[in-house]
């Protein structure tokens, strides 16, 4: 099958690090995967492999230790791994993370876990933002984070809380003052805080209540309480009260690099599909040779690379540092909608044996239906098209 990267102009630097991932992701076969999957168990050993060799810190500055490149690069490193049969998830949160710290971090904080995160010693794989009333409207969120001398306490309900347990940091995002009743100042009074998530376990075990949520998919995630957890006031991320506005910086980064990651998987569905059409055998020939096999997978194939090139095009303007909040709502929209259409292509391709697990379809097919509902729903996608590009009245 061609590559769709063949389709997207870039570095001999980029398709170095390309190369170098997937030998990576090969070391960690199908049944590594699979095994994981079975038992909902983090993967560890993978996860360990990709921060030894240095692709969970391609966004962290040199000077702090990191790799110093782009969007661009992250998102191919989280293509790879999803393009191998792997599952991103695992890991990502550890890239998108770093925005509200790399741009809004005191220089202290920077120093004090940058270096920390890229060698492997700290994982930052937790972001603590959504409660069970608010939803997607983060603005009500009802967490609180009242000061007391030279430390917050912090009270509240979180769920989707991924990878706690296997992360030494988290990212909390709590009200720092009361909810304005005015629509233009419903952002401010939230602010964002790094918790380092060591001393809290060491210090105040009781005060971190976590509850594993099993879901259709090895995700990791938790619902959390905090009861009156106290953080050192230098845990403030920024100013107190703009910490949403430090989130929303992170999210054009957050849709490019879950493009990448459901672009990972539509060629992966369109890749294995085709193998098994071309080998499988009925009525005296390949089932490829069949439009009706033959034609979906085109089909996804297209609407794949398509997205791809959008993905790309949101990377390149992020980098650049120009407004790039369409194209990476519309990567994120396109490779969500192109990865599950793949998902059901090389399902109907495989016919009963696509729902038998040990040929991984099935879970593949779980994991990439996540992206038309994380880590925005689609609608939301449409929404904000509708409004901002196409100036539409609000519809929310």
């Amino acid at each position: 099958m061609a590559d769709g990267a063949s389709t997207i102009v870039t570095t001999p630097e980029q398709e170095k690090l390309r190369g170098e991932v997937r030998a990576l992701c090969a070391r960690f076969p199908d049944e590594y995967w699979r095994e994981r999957d079975r038992a909902r168990e983090y993967p560890d050993a993978f996860v360990d492999a990709l921060t030894e060799a240095g692709y969970l810190a391609v966004l962290i500055p040199t000077e702090y230790g990191g790799g110093g490149l782009g969007i661009t690069e992250g998102s191919i490193v989280l293509e790879e791994i999803n393009r191998s049969g792997g599952h991103s998830a695992a890991c990502h949160a550890q890239m998108y993370t770093m925005g509200a710290l790399l741009k809004h971090g005191s220089e202290e904080q920077k120093r004090t876990y940058l270096p920390a995160i890229a060698d492997g010693t700290l994982r930052l794989q937790a972001f603590s933002i959504t409660e069970p009333e608010a939803g997607s409207n983060t603005t009500d969120i009802r967490t609180t984070a009242v000061r007391d001398g030279d430390a917050y306490v912090v009270t509240g309900h979180k769920n989707w809380t991924s990878r706690l347990e296997q992360s030494d940091l988290a990212l909390v995002l709590a009200r720092t003052s009361a909810r304005s009743d005015d629509p233009a100042e419903r952002t401010r009074g939230i602010s964002l805080f790094l918790v380092d998530l060591r001393e809290v376990r060491r210090d105040q075990p009781e005060a971190l209540q976590v509850t594993p949520v099993r879901t259709m998919f090895n995700y990791a995630t938790n619902e959390v309480r905090y009861a009156d957890m106290r953080v050192p006031a230098s845990a403030l991320i920024g100013e107190e009260g703009k910490g949403f506005r430090y989130v929303i910086d992170g999210w054009n980064a957050e849709r490019i690099l879950l493009a990448a990651e459901a672009v990972g998987d539509g060629y992966w569905f369109v890749e294995r599909a085709t193998a098994y059409a071309n080998s499988r055998e009925v009525f005296g020939g390949p089932i490829g040779a069949n439009q009706g096999v033959q034609f979906p997978l085109a089909r996804a194939y297209a609407q794949v690379t398509a997205a791809d090139l959008m993905r790309y095009r949101a990377a390149a303007l992020f980098d650049a540092g120009e407004k790039c909040g369409e194209q990476a709502n519309l990567a994120k929209f396109l490779a969500s909608e192109a990865s599950w259409q793949a998902g059901n292509a090389c399902l109907d391709t495989h016919g009963g044996y696509g729902f038998v697990d040990t040929w991984d379809v099935e879970r593949k097919f779980r994991e990439t239906r996540m992206y038309q509902v994380a880590p925005v729903n689609n609608n939301l996608v449409l929404a904000y098209v509708g409004q901002h590009v196409l100036g539409m009245p609000r519809s929310y």
